[in-house]
């Protein structure tokens, strides 16, 4: 009998899940088996994994999430009686550590009444981590669960770039930058050193674009900035976030305008972005299909990829210059429009692409007349959480 970890990667309205077999070592980076619970809160939630097509599922309507949750643990069992196998640990990706966990750790009730304190840091994604935590922690206490921490990567960022230009005060209060995605970059620090060794080592910036989106510069494969700071609203123009704002358009929108705090939380975080831009949809896939003709699109979009290439000029003056361009996640890996339109602004750096490997999605995809390299690195945020449980348990590894 194997021991697995299982990894659990809770969203707002979605639960990803991972199974990966500790027996080989190296941990193996695709997972056992995987799947996921989609459209929670909606009409409509499906559920696919593994060999089989997403298909819809039926939950409770009073506690959608929970039901969830149940759903993914009633076919695990499934599967570990059909291969003879059995879960060790649990993993969760965890969005905020705050100022405190800047590393993995193993949750008792004591950590997770930490990690609900943090969740006015990040009330779109916290709550659903620690749901599913506390739910185990009930049903299954002798069962051990990591908590792995999307700030922790971003821990290494100077302090200069941690402070928010706010009173002394507000930053002794812990207000400051934390950065987030750091579970991907974390991924990309270890795939990109051992593809292209010391290439990766010296001014890289790489791009996490999926339905939330940031940048971040490395060093040495360390973070030393990052356009998300204290929270998931900020930097880059998203698919329904507004990402960096001008705070007196909050304030207009409130004191002139007469929006509750709750309908601009709403409009910031869900009526933004590509969404509340093109009125259409806040998936750039969509867009790209009904933009000829529709000046919403268009600018949609046209604000969209600026908003990026304007964060890497900012993140190139910090880094000195740059030696190596990263697209990851959703956006970043499968959009060739997008990856062409933001590297046809970066043409003053040097930066060409060709066209056709940039249409396969390969690895590498500027020409060889690129000063500056640009790779698509497909990120594995589960396969992170799952070397850290096995780092962190003994007996796993």
């Amino acid at each position: 009998m194997s021991d697995l970890v299982l990894v659990l990667n809770c969203g707002s309205s979605s639960i990803k899940f991972a199974l990966f077999d500790t027996s080989t070592q190296p941990l193996p980076r695709a997972p056992l088996w995987n799947g996921k619970v989609d459209g929670i809160t909606g009409a409509a939630p499906t559920f696919g994994e593994t060999g089989v097509a997403p298909g819809p599922v039926v939950l409770d309507a009073a506690h959608p999430y929970r039901a969830a949750l149940e759903h993914i643990h009633a076919r695990v069992l499934v599967r570990m009686a059909q291969g003879g196998h059995r879960i060790a640990a649990v993993a969760h990706r965890v969005v905020h550590g705050g100022a405190k966990y800047f590393d993995p750790v193993r949750v008792d009730a004591r950590v997770l009444d930490d990690l609900r304190g943090l969740i006015p840091l990040a009330p779109l994604h916290q709550p659903f981590a620690l749901e599913a935590i506390a739910a185990l922690l009930e049903t299954a206490p002798e069962l051990p669960q990591v908590a792995c921490f999307d700030t922790a990567f971003h821990h290494t960022l100077p302090e200069v770039e941690k402070m928010l230009p706010l009173s002394w005060d507000a930053w002794e209060r812990g207000l400051r930058r934390y950065g987030f995605h750091g579970l991907s970059y974390e991924y990309l620090s270890i795939a990109l050193a051992e593809r292209y060794g010391d290439a990766a080592r010296g001014r890289t910036i790489a791009l996490h674009l999926g339905s939330g989106a940031s940048l971040c510069a490395m060093q040495d494969l360390k973070s030393v900035a990052t356009t998300m700071g204290f929270s998931a609203l900020d930097g880059l123009m998203m698919g329904t976030r507004c990402g960096a704002l001008d705070p007196g358009a909050v304030l207009y929108l409130m004191e002139i305008e007469k929006l509750s705090l709750e309908e601009v939380g709403h409009l910031l975080y869900h009526g933004s972005g590509l969404l509340g831009l093109s009125g259409v949809s806040s998936d750039p896939r969509v867009l790209l299909t009904q933009e000829a003709g529709n000046a919403r699109i268009e600018a949609a979009l046209a604000l969209y990829v600026r908003r990026i290439v304007r964060e890497i000029g900012a993140l190139v003056a910090v880094l000195g210059g740059l030696d190596m361009l990263v697209f990851t996640a959703g956006i970043g890996e499968h959009n060739v429009a997008i990856r062409e339109r933001v590297c046809a602004g970066l043409a003053y750096l040097g930066v060409a692409l060709d066209g056709e490997a940039n249409s396969q999605n390969a690895d590498r995809i500027s020409s060889a007349a690129s000063r500056i390299p640009v790779q698509v690195e497909r990120t594995n945020e589960e396969w992170v959480a799952a070397w850290h449980a096995c780092r962190l348990l003994p007996g796993l590894a």
